[in-house]
């Protein structure tokens, strides 16, 4: 799954979102339940949305490079919008996401292009995908709905080939922890899973809830599972989200709502 953007919605006036709690919500993963409130709506105002197609969109893209002729794996691929970009230049594509409604919005989103779809769990083993299966890796903001990430980046490795490259965006840990909502009144150490009510994606406003943990959580979990940093980025917004949404861009201008890395499997 992704966040809005797909958007995870970072805790900003202009995501649209308003406060609720949940700190004490019961077990199990949330991206299913989160999107199947509105998966359509999502898909219809994701595109064009400048958390996604201004902001993280093109940082996560400028990180994953030329994919013309390799084979690629969108986890989380929520409708497809990046499954499709990805096959438009030249990539052979799987995705698989949770929500059952964004696989069937994915496969129609992604009619006659390269690209096979499958309903799956970033939480979960990922059994139906062969070892050193892909060159490339992309996870859109949607590792923010794993409490657990070792085991998740653990089976990036065992399908990626020898030096693949995992590209993932996430939540910004330090701009959620500024904002109340998203920590409780909990240590900036703990990983906390919070609700929100987003607003922006019509009625009824959908109770979406994620997991913010500490930075050191997200990189120590990617390098005992076999990965090595090459670049971490905090994302700039594009000059052209100033006409569209000035009040975003300058607030994005000066503090990141996203972590955008790319890492590379070792041997």
């Amino acid at each position: 799954m992704q966040n809005d953007p797909r958007t995870n919605a970072p805790a900003t006036s202009d995501a649209g979102i308003e406060p609720a709690r949940d700190p004490d919500a019961a077990p199990g993963l949330p991206g299913r339940a989160n999107y199947t409130q509105f998966a359509q709506r999502y898909a219809q105002m994701a595109p064009e949305k400048p958390h996604n197609a201004l902001y993280e969109r093109p940082a996560t893209a400028a990180l994953l490079g030329e994919v013309a002729g390799l084979d690629v794996l969108d986890a989380g691929c929520g409708p497809g919008i990046v499954s499709a970009e990805l096959a438009r230049a030249g990539a052979r594509v799987h995705a698989f996401d949770v929500t059952p409604a964004m696989v069937e919005l994915a496969r129609s989103h992604c009619a006659g292009l390269p690209v096979e779809v499958a309903q799956g769990d970033l939480g979960q083993p990922f059994a139906w995908l062969a070892e050193g299966r892909f060159e490339r890796i992309v996870c859109s903001l949607a590792l923010d709905y794993v409490e657990h990430l070792a085991p998740t980046f653990a089976e990036f490795r065992r399908v990626a080939r020898p030096g693949a490259l995992l590209v993932f965006s996430m939540a910004h840990p330090m701009r959620d922890w500024i904002d109340t909502r998203t920590h409780g009144g909990r240590s900036y150490f703990e990983t906390t899973r919070f609700g929100l009510h987003w607003a922006g994606f019509g009625e009824p406003k959908p109770y979406v809830e994620a997991y913010r943990r500490p930075l050191a959580d997200i990189v120590n979990a990617l390098t005992a599972s076999g990965w090595a940093i090459e670049q971490l980025v905090e994302p700039q917004p594009r000059p052209e989200m100033k006409a569209v949404a000035p009040r975003l861009h300058a607030e994005l201008a000066q503090a990141p709502a996203f972590l955008c890395v790319r890492a590379r499997r070792l041997p």
